[in-house]
């Protein structure tokens, strides 16, 4: 079975891109994604994401973890979806799209790729800390120092404490900065710190405005693979508006034996 496949990037949260318009792929085939993600025997990547026709919307993506499971909201998979889709000629520099959450929008700016996510309730407190939800579930610890942090160790541990069963969570360890948050990220279903996660620098950024009450607000956000901005606007206890920008480039292509 041979395989075409586009390697993405979203400040390092890597992706296979296969577009899966003839159905190709099973999305049910849990080992074969999982192999195509292994970094070891396979292509490798973070997760895998498959691209779908849609009756009312440009292109309907589908993501799946590297563990074969397939995920919830991937913001920075999303860019990369989005950059793979307008340069292959299946879509435009504004449109719309299919996720596993809803409906999103979307804008390329030459290199710079910005994406709405879903409105979002207020971060509820588990263990003295922010829970958000932002198409993804997402813990929120502030530290003193990210650089710091064992985040697998710390991560690991969280993401399968009792108090998110049974689904479990995605952990972000942030630091403020004088210009915005530095954040790191242990994702669930890659079971490791990723070098980003676009629904972690989301729930992170709302985090650390929320004190500041109502009104619009953009934060600027630096990780281990790059930096991203997301803005937003607080009222009435709910978030809207959200917007996550920043850039997602092309890195290879090619075409596996898959037996």
């Amino acid at each position: 079975m041979q395989i075409i496949f586009n390697k993405y990037h979203g400040t390092g949260n890597d992706f296979i891109i296969i577009d899966n318009r003839e159905l190709i792929i099973s999305p049910d085939n849990e080992k074969m994604i999982r192999n195509l993600c292994d970094r070891h025997t396979g292509i490798g990547a973070d997760g895998l994401i498959l691209i779908n026709n849609h009756e009312m919307h440009d292109f309907e993506m589908r993501y799946f973890n590297s563990d074969g499971k397939e995920g919830s909201m991937c913001g920075n998979g999303a860019r990369c979806a989005v950059a793979y889709v307008e340069k292959s000629g299946l879509g435009k520099n504004i449109g719309t799209f299919m996720a596993i959450d809803g409906i999103h929008t979307y804008k390329i700016s030459g290199n710079l790729i910005s994406i709405s996510l879903s409105d979002t309730r207020p971060p509820v407190i588990i263990d003295g800390n922010h829970f958000i939800n932002t198409g993804s579930p997402h813990y929120i610890i502030y530290v003193l120092d990210c650089n710091n942090v064992n985040v697998y160790d710390k991560g690991s541990s969280i993401r399968w404490s009792g108090s998110f069963a049974p689904y479990g969570t995605n952990v972000n360890f942030v630091e403020k900065t004088a210009d915005g948050i530095s954040v790191r990220t242990y994702e669930r279903g890659v079971e490791n710190e990723t070098l980003s996660c676009g629904t972690g620098v989301t729930a992170a950024a709302i985090s650390s405005k929320w004190e500041s009450g109502h009104g619009k607000h953009k934060v600027n956000i630096k990780t281990p693979g790059g930096n991203l901005s997301v803005s937003f606007e607080i009222a009435d206890k709910h978030i809207s508006g959200i917007c996550l920008s920043g850039p997602a480039s092309f890195v290879f292509a090619g075409v596996l034996e898959y037996k």
